[in-house]
């Protein structure tokens, strides 16, 4: 009779490293076919903290190292802020909520003002200082609620929810002065200051709509702020749709017959 299959022996490729403090021991986990090495190294990067009194390898271990690979995807590493990728999600699902609920949304597509010339002048540390600064400027400057994202290399986004027109044209300056005040350290007893362009748009509300579409609107009226001489904002015209409680309950509650009594196909009363 031929013995059956064995386990294959412990080699480093099945075995995890896993050094939480840099001073403490090495422990090892057993992760059968999954190679989580890399994994485990750009979360120690990352600085990720594990749930304390969790084994290496059970399922609160697993959770954890879930958990902070999904925040590493979704996160900008420069600044901390949500990723494009995080971001489109967000205007999905604001898109989605605005189409149901009728509610107001904002989109603000943000570009720092020539910030090639702060590369070339201070070079691209400085830069790397002033998108940090900006993006931090730009999280204090909306709600918790509001979403702020970093989505190319000098240019961020953030979506307001509940945002109507009336309050765009406000919130966008307070956003606009917000960088305009800041002085920002890039080396010794060295400071600059940046401006922004600001454009925004409404999504469309009762309506499907796309985030291709809304992004496409704001990304207009950014490069209307940029052509009128750049550190400004513009919005996009709000559309006027008003809808009315009743239409609101032919949308999308439920069809209530009244009794006609002309009607022979209705009983008599």
């Amino acid at each position: 009779m031929s013995p059956g299959p064995t386990r294959p022996p412990l080699t480093e490729r099945s075995l995890v490293g896993l050094q939480p403090p840099s001073d403490g021991p090495k422990q090892v986990v057993f992760a059968g076919e999954l190679r989580l090495d890399q994994a485990l190294q750009l979360l120690e990067r990352a600085g990720h903290e594990w749930p304390q009194g969790t084994q290496a390898g059970s399922p609160a271990w697993m959770q954890s190292l879930v958990d902070g690979l999904c925040n590493l995807s979704s996160r900008d590493p420069l600044t901390g802020l949500v990723n494009r990728r995080q971001f489109e999600a967000t205007l999905d699902r604001e898109m989605d909520r605005v189409a149901r609920s009728g509610e107001s949304a904002m989109l603000l597509l943000i570009d720092i003002d020539h910030f090639k010339r702060i590369n070339d002048t201070y070079g691209h540390a400085a830069g790397d200082q002033v998108i940090r600064a900006v993006g931090h400027a730009l999280q204090e400057s909306v709600r918790p609620m509001d979403t702020v994202a970093r989505i190319g290399g000098e240019e961020f986004a953030s979506v307001l929810p509940n945002c109507g027109p009336a309050f765009g044209q406000t919130v966008t300056e307070r956003v606009r002065q917000s960088i305009e005040r800041l002085a920002i350290p890039v080396g010794p007893g060295l400071q600059v200051q940046v401006t922004v362009s600001i454009g925004a748009a409404f999504a469309p509300q009762w309506v499907r709509s796309s985030r291709l579409l809304w992004l496409e609107r704001a990304d207009q009226q950014l490069y209307r702020a940029k052509s009128a001489g750049r550190n400004c904002v513009c919005l996009e015209p709000a559309p006027v749709s008003e809808v009315s409680q009743e239409e609101r309950g032919l949308l999308f509650g439920p069809t209530v017959l009244q009794p006609d009594l002309d009607n022979d196909f209705l009983p008599k009363p």
